[in-house]
């Protein structure tokens, strides 16, 4: 089956990372890659890939603490685990963690590529990530926003925090989570950086950007999305 989904792929070993990429690539996935836990997540965070391949044994961060992190951020692709272990609480864990499937090295790779497309097919049937407030939808399988049904341009960032906002509501986001969250690890954020983003988002949501309805300010400690 031929798909334009995006993979993101997570093998420390190089070997290994080429065969993959061009296995995946063959069948029309566009694929991004890393080889450490570090690198995993921020790519993850950033570009929202449909379907994770990941190895359990990484560096600086390991394979468990990538789903554990990755799920209590409620991103919910797929996660497909693969490890060289055979002990079933190995397995359990990753499982447990997050991951949705697992293969144990070696493995076929016409196997792989049958479960990677598996899960697609599940997730597309169980997976529709919308939000509605105001006059306003938000609609994350087609990144697209409308407010009173005419189409708003959010850059790429702006998309991702109003996402971000939407998908908690009511609850009190530090500007560290906010950075960290959206932009990832390490990224060249500063706090006021985050509340310039902020306002450009309000101007383009709230019905009246100096008293706005959606996205609050909690003094001295970040925002708050009210629906």
């Amino acid at each position: 089956m031929k798909t334009n989904a995006t993979v993101l792929i997570v093998e420390d070993d190089a070997t290994m990372m080429r065969g993959l990429k061009d296995n995946f690539e063959f069948e029309g996935y566009k694929v991004v890659t890393a080889s450490d836990g570090d690198a995993a997540l921020k790519s993850a965070m950033r570009t929202l890939p449909d379907l994770i391949i990941l190895d359990l044994m990484l560096p600086k961060v390991n394979g468990y603490e990538v789903c554990r992190f990755l799920r209590e951020e409620k991103l919910e692709m797929p996660i497909l685990i693969l490890t060289a272990k055979d002990q079933e609480s190995d397995i359990v864990l990753g499982l447990k963690l997050g991951a949705d499937d697992y293969l144990k090295k070696p493995f076929y790779i016409k196997e792989l590529l049958a479960r990677a497309e598996a899960l697609l097919r599940r997730s597309k049937r169980t997976q529709t990530e919308a939000y509605e407030f105001g006059d306003s939808h938000l609609d994350c399988d087609a990144r697209t926003f409308t407010r009173a049904g005419k189409e708003v341009a959010l850059s790429p960032k702006e998309f991702e925090l109003l996402r971000f906002f939407a998908s908690r509501p009511g609850q009190a986001l530090s500007r560290d989570l906010i950075m960290t969250s959206v932009w990832g690890y390490d990224a060249m954020v500063t706090p006021r950086s985050i509340d310039r983003f902020v306002n450009a988002l309000r101007n383009k949501i709230e019905p009246d950007p100096t008293e706005p309805k959606h996205i609050r300010t909690v003094r001295e400690f970040g925002y708050k999305f009210e629906p």
